[in-house]
């Protein structure tokens, strides 16, 4: 199939694409911006290969980018914070707070980094693909060629350490 079937095929697909979009992402506008990208991807692949069944085509694509959507929001949700007592989130100071508050966090934010550096290099490993990339455990687990539990109690080690240097440095309320 070339470009302008794409098109015919597209513009007949819009609204159906659109409507199961929208129940995958649970959001309008989200679901219209993959409908966008959905075209371009098929758009792209027409010019290296030829497809033909193009409308499951389409439907499968959007269908693995608003996956991917999810899959993605999913990773951002997932951040150190998710482990921090509400308690300690309280006392994090606000931007525009005095400067001994701002002097605090910054020494807080130096002993973890520290604290961190001290850990072992599968530790540090297990703990930046889990915070900051966002990896599950059996993701972590086969990368690092170690069992999810490992990962688990490695994690838990980790965010046990960083949660009680927290609260020994917590200034006194």
């Amino acid at each position: 199939m070339t470009i302008p079937n794409l098109d015919s095929v597209f513009i007949s697909q819009r609204t159906p694409l659109l409507r199961t979009l929208v129940k995958i992402v649970k959001n309008a506008s989200i679901a219209e911006e993959l409908v966008q990208e959905t075209y371009l991807r098929v758009a792209r692949s027409l010019r290296d290969k030829p497809v033909d069944h193009l409308e499951p085509f389409l439907f499968q694509t959007g269908r693995n980018l608003a996956l991917d959507h999810l899959r993605r929001e999913r990773m951002q949700s997932r951040t150190m914070l998710d482990d921090v007592p509400d308690a300690i989130m309280q006392a994090v100071p606000a931007p525009g707070s005095s400067s001994e508050d701002s002097l605090h966090a910054e020494r807080l934010l130096q002993r973890l980094g520290n604290a961190l550096e001290q850990l072992s290099e599968r530790q540090q490993r297990i703990f930046i693909l889990s915070r900051l990339h966002g990896q599950g455990y059996a993701e972590i687990a086969a990368e690092l060629g170690v069992s999810t539990s490992t990962v688990q109690k490695e994690l838990k080690l980790i965010m046990t350490l960083c949660m009680t240097l927290i609260e020994r440095l917590a200034p006194p309320t």
